[in-house]
């Protein structure tokens, strides 16, 4: 193994990036890339939207990765979601990006990991810092990690469960012509597995097995601590749902999954979408179940376990009452792309308003709390699966403290979620990011920088939909007007 002592020399080292801790495993992990014959290391980011960017280094270079890391584009931050920058990095001002200069790729040892379906290839994800190693205050990563430090300053940690909701399909075009290219490039064309609506049909799941097992190979392979792999209501529309992890540990492996999804099916000729609802004929809206629970950091017990005959903790009850009023202002971190907003609609199972209830999947947050059952927990509904975790989980983490510490009441539980006479949640991407930016939450919590960031990104992704002459308005006008 190489000696860890070999690296604490290093820049990152010295300024403090990397720990004894991590310098130990850092010089594991080289052992270990040499011992298996790994030829090439993906040094890779979360952008804002949750997609992995980065380098990939030979072996060799390795070690200079966790010496001095890397050096990357800040641009790479600052795309919108059709890989435009949109920010003014040619102007001449300070700020965001100023003449693409570059950023600072920290890894994280902890998160390398060997890819089972690309033999020879690992992953290594990273921190952000500018070059002069200021933490960039609006990267993902850097964000989740400010809301858990508050959560901790409490004494708290917060622990999570995945239900992820994607769709599988066939691959009939995959538009590579000169002519597909473009910003953003057109999607490929593709017919189903498995028709749809035929919820947990085991004769639906055999058919799609193939498949299913490779993910679910390579998602173990990862380390995900996954528990089951099910058929849901869709045409090829799959669920995969993850046991309990810390939110960091959880928030990296829902980018994991989403990658590895995408890398594993594009191998067989196959697409894996986490959009929300995607133009497919009788298709279904897909969303991604949030179970969380708030955790005493000190004995490890669940602070929204009901205990001496309540059925809800004051804990719970204020983070409830938290993660509602702050459920608008939350939405762009959650439910981020225009596409999302036409999830939320009543009887379909998501959620179309801003409530409570017990065990009632029509609400937005369902309340899963047994008096002595050690995973009691709430299930937030709202977010889309294409949303980027790290900010999902800071929105969770900064809604519920402030529900805690201004000893905020939710109102009674609903039994009828799509009939209560309750706020609505925002039904596009403008009315979401007009109510982010209205808040002081986010503002108060992490800075106005972030503010500014995020609204910038999206506001730019808004204009261009509302700027393109949709389907429905050609057939809605052209012939009558």
């Amino acid at each position: 193994m190489t000696d860890p002592t070999a690296l604490a020399d290093g820049t990152l080292a010295r300024q403090g990036f990397l720990n004894p801790d991590a310098l130990d495993r850092a010089a594991e992990i080289l052992a270990r890339v040499k011992a298996a014959g790994i030829e090439t290391v993906r040094v890779l980011f979360s952008d804002a939207h949750g997609i992995l960017r980065g380098k990939t280094v030979v072996a060799d270079m390795l070690p200079s990765v966790f010496r001095s890391g890397l050096r990357a584009p800040s641009t790479l931050l600052l795309k919108d979601t059709s890989g435009r920058t949109v920010f003014p990095v040619w102007s001449g001002e300070g700020g965001q990006g100023a003449g693409a200069g570059d950023m600072w790729l920290i890894p994280v040892p902890a998160t390398f990991r060997e890819l089972s379906w690309s033999p020879g290839s690992a992953w290594l994800f990273c921190d952000l810092a500018q070059v002069d190693g200021t933490p960039i205050s609006y990267a993902p990563r850097q964000v989740l990690k400010g809301a858990l430090d508050r959560l901790a300053a409490h004494g708290w940690g917060l622990t999570v469960g995945l239900e992820v909701e994607f769709n599988l399909f066939e691959v009939t075009n995959p538009h590579l012509e000169h002519t597909d290219s473009g910003l953003p490039g057109t999607p490929p064309d593709t017919r189903l597995l498995a028709p749809g609506y035929q919820f947990l049909a085991d004769t639906t799941y055999d058919r799609m097995e193939p498949v299913l097992d490779e993910l679910r190979r390579a998602a173990q392979s990862l380390g995900m601590p996954l528990t089951s792999v099910e058929i849901e209501m869709g045409p090829g529309q799959v669920e995969f749902v993850f046991g309990p992890a810390d939110a960091m540990t959880h928030a990296d492996n829902m980018i994991m999954l989403r990658a590895m999804a995408k890398q594993v099916a594009a191998r067989r000729g196959l697409h894996a979408s986490f959009m929300c609802r995607p133009r497919i004929e009788g298709g279904a809206s897909a969303g991604w179940h949030l179970h969380q629970s708030l955790t005493n950091l000190a004995d490890g017990r669940n602070l929204f376990m009901p205990a001496g005959g309540h059925d809800i903790t004051p804990e719970a009850s204020r983070w409830i009452a938290g993660l509602l009023a702050h459920a608008e202002a939350s939405c762009i971190l959650t439910t981020p792309t225009v596409n999302g907003y036409k999830r939320y609609q009543p009887f379909q199972m998501a959620p179309d308003r801003i409530q409570w209830g017990r065990d009632n999947r029509g609400a937005m947050v369902r309340a899963l709390m047994v008096a002595g059952d050690r995973a009691s927990r709430l299930e937030n509904r709202v977010a889309e699966p294409g949303a980027n975790p790290y900010y999902v989980f800071a929105a969770q983490i900064l809604s519920g403290l402030a529900g805690i510490e201004g000893k905020l009441t939710p109102p009674p539980a609903s039994d009828t979620p799509y009939a209560a006479d309750v706020r609505a949640l925002p039904r596009s991407m403008d009315a979401a990011l007009s109510a982010f930016e209205a808040s002081t939450l986010y503002r108060d919590a992490i800075g106005q920088d972030f503010v500014d960031y995020i609204a910038t990104l999206k506001r730019a992704e808004w204009a261009r939909y509302a700027a393109t002459v949709s389907e429905w308005e050609q057939r809605e006008y052209f012939g009558l007007l």
